[in-house]
């Protein structure tokens, strides 16, 4: 059976990402206005409308920003995706990750390395996750410096 639009199982996180990209790609090709653009994007990015931007965030390329996210000034993020709700505070860096709905990243926090934050996530000021995957409800206080599972 053909299907029309875009397909591609995203079981694992990896995938996800790659799926991510793939799919931004296809809409570039068609010119679609969800594209944002802007003087801060830099390649394929998609914010939902009630999203809130600070000044001075730097985002893309491969990103999808979904409703009432709140990204804060100076915020850098690429090939990753915000779900619903999520707060990136003040000069936080996300790359390469997942942020599980109403989660929140700390200030100065850096994520990254296929960090997966589940929902409502609490990661502290200045905490860095190298391939942290961490259950939903939980608050992180100190760095992820090796990719573990936070039960």
């Amino acid at each position: 059976m053909v299907l029309p639009g875009f397909w591609m199982d995203i079981g694992q996180p990896k995938d996800y990402i790659s799926g991510l990209r793939l799919y931004l790609e296809s809409l570039k090709k068609k010119a679609s206005p969800k594209l944002a653009s802007g003087s801060n994007i830099i390649g394929n990015v998609l914010v939902d409308e009630s999203a809130k931007i600070g000044e001075g965030c730097l985002i893309g390329p491969d990103v999808a920003i979904g409703p009432c996210c709140v990204v804060e000034s100076g915020v850098r993020l690429s090939r990753c995706t915000l779900m619903r709700g999520v707060r990136i505070k003040n000069h936080a860096c996300i790359s390469s990750c997942i942020i599980g709905w109403h989660s929140t990243v700390g200030q100065w926090a850096r994520i990254e390395n296929m960090s997966i934050l589940g929902e409502d996530v609490h990661v502290g000021d200045e905490i860095y996750s190298n391939g942290g995957v961490v259950l939903p409800h939980k608050e992180i206080k100190s760095s992820i410096l090796k990719p573990r599972i936070v039960l």
